[in-house]
C-alpha cells in the first residue's frame, strides 16, 4: 500500500470532524479508554486519491529561498506562542519538531502553541512530535501501553495503543508522529532494545503494521531509524553506530519490519545516523544508496527526513561538524526534509536555508533534486490543510452526503 490512500483517509475522516456539528470543542473525543467499537465507526466518506499536481503547482510559485526552507524543519526550545509564530514566520521553514521543553502542563496550553507554528493555513507546516509511549514520550498525559510492554502483546494491542496515541497527538494539534520505532533487536543491553515493538523480525514487523493501521487516518506515521539501529550498537546520538551486516542478511531480518510498515502505508522514513559498511560506509542518513535501496526496493513512495543532523554534529567525527553541509549532503542522497534539533538556535535553520540556496546555485545540488523534496512536503502540507486544524474525527457522527 501506497502513502497516497492513507492521504485521502486522512483528510476524509478529519474533515467529518469539521462539519459535525454535534462535535463542541472537546466533545465527542475519544479517550484512550473509551474508544468506540469498529461497528459504531461510521464509513468514511469516499475520497479522490490526491494526485501530487496540486503539489507541483504549489512548488513552482515557490522562489528558491522558499523551497529550500520548504525542507527544513526546525526547533527551538520555548513554550511561548508569540516566538514560536516569529520562528516560523521569519524563517519560513516546513516544519517544527516539538521536543519536550515545548510542552506546557496541560493539552489546552499545547493547542495553543501548536496553532501560533502556523503562519499560513493554505500551506500549514508539518507539526510533529517523538510520541512513542514510555521512554520517549513528550506528552505527560500518554498514559497508553509503552513499547516494552507491547513487545509481549498481541499485535491487536499495538494497534489500540497508536490508535490511541493518534488520537491524542491529533487533538494537541500535532499532525506527525515521530512514534513508531520499526528497528529490532533481542539484547536487552541495546540503546534502542526498550523502544522497539518486537524482539524478533517477525514479531517486530505484525507490530510495526498494527501501530501503523492504529494511526491511520488521524496523523502521518513514521518509520525508525531506517536502515534499522537494532543491529549497529551504540547510541547514535553521540556516536554513528556501524555494522558490518550485509546487504542479504539485513534483506532477510531488520529490512522486515521497514517493509511492512511501508506496505501498511506508513507516510514517512526517518533515516538513522548508522553506518552498515557492508552497504555504504557513510551513515544511511548521508547514503544515496540507501535511498535507493527504500525507494527501489521497499516500494517506499512518502517523505523521507533525516533523524536529527545535530546528533552527527554530536558524534564528533570531524566530516560532519557543519550542519550546512550535513544538510545539503542529506539533501543531495536522497532525503526530502532535513530536521535540526541538538545545537539548533534561532539561526540555524536560517543558516541551513542559505547553505541549500548556495548549492543550488552552485550546481552542488541539483535543482530537481530540491524540487522533488520539496513537492513531496508539500503534498503532505496539503492534505494538512484540506483536512483542517479541526478536532478529532468524531466517531459518532453520521458521515457527510
Amino acid at each position: 500500500m501506497t502513502s497516497a490512500p492513507r492521504l485521502a483517509l486522512f483528510a476524509a475522516v478529519v474533515a467529518l470532524a469539521a462539519i459535525c456539528t454535534s462535535c463542541a470543542s472537546g466533545a465527542g473525543v475519544q479517550t484512550p479508554s473509551s474508544s468506540s467499537t469498529a461497528e459504531e465507526q461510521p464509513e468514511p466518506t469516499p475520497t479522490p486519491t490526491p494526485t501530487s499536481e496540486p503539489a507541483h503547482a504549489a512548488v513552482a510559485a515557490l522562489s528558491l529561498r522558499e523551497r529550500a526552507a520548504s525542507v527544513v524543519m526546525g526547533h527551538i526550545p520555548t513554550t511561548d506562542p508569540g516566538a514560536l509564530h516569529a520562528y516560523m514566520e521569519t524563517s519560513g521553514i516546513g516544519g517544527f519538531l516539538l521536543m519536550g521543553a515545548n510542552i506546557p502542563a496541560d493539552e489546552a496550553a499545547l493547542t495553543t502553541i501548536t496553532a501560533a507554528l502556523t503562519v499560513d493555513p493554505a500551506r500549514p507546516p508539518l507539526v510533529a512530535i517523538d510520541q512513542e509511549g514510555g521512554d520517549v514520550s513528550r506528552l505527560p498525559w500518554d498514559t497508553l501501553p509503552a513499547p516494552l510492554e507491547l513487545q509481549q502483546a498481541d499485535p491487536s494491542a499495538a494497534e489500540a495503543a497508536f490508535a490511541g496515541r493518534a488520537d491524542l497527538v491529533r487533538q494537541a494539534g500535532i499532525p506527525v508522529n515521530f512514534g513508531i520505532v520499526a528497528d529490532v533487536t533481542a539484547d536487552p543491553s541495546s540503546f534502542i532494545h526498550r523502544r522497539v515493538l518486537g524482539t524478533t523480525p517477525d514479531a517486530a514487523s505484525a507490530r510495526v503494521a498494527a501501530a501503523v493501521q492504529g494511526e491511520e487516518g488521524t496523523v502521518f506515521s513514521t518509520l525508525k531509524h531506517f536502515p534499522g539501529h537494532g543491529a549497529a550498537p551504540g547510541d547514535s546520538h553521540t556516536a554513528i553506530p556501524s555494522t558490518g551486516l550485509s546487504l542479504d542478511q539485513w534483506r532477510s531480518a531488520d529490512a522486515l519490519p521497514f517493509e511492512a510498515g511501508i506496505d501498511a502505508g506508513a507516510e514517512l522514513l526517518m533515516f538513522g545516523h548508522l553506518s552498515y559498511t557492508a552497504v555504504d560506509p557513510a551513515p544511511a542518513s548521508l547514503s544515496p544508496e540507501w535511498h535507493r535501496i527504500a525507494r527501489e526496493e521497499l516500494g517506499f513512495d512518502g517523505v523521507s527526513i533525516t533523524d536529527d543532523l545535530g546528533m552527527l554534529q554530536g558524534s564528533g567525527q570531524a566530516p560532519y561538524a557543519d550542519p550546512v553541509a550535513n544538510a545539503v549532503a542529506a539533501l543531495a542522497a536522497g532525503n526530502d526534509m532535513v530536521l535540526t534539533v541538538v545545537y539548533s538556535t534561532p539561526e540555524t535553520a536560517p543558516r541551513i536555508v542559505d547553505g541549500i540556496v548556495a548549492a543550488v546555485e552552485s550546481g552542488a545540488l541539483p535543482a530537481d533534486r530540491l524540487d522533488e523534496a520539496a513537492t513531496r512536503v508539500m503534498e503532505l502540507r496539503l492534505a494538512v490543510a484540506e483536512a483542517g486544524a479541526g478536532d478529532l474525527p468524531c466517531t459518532t457522527c453520521a458521515p457527510a452526503h
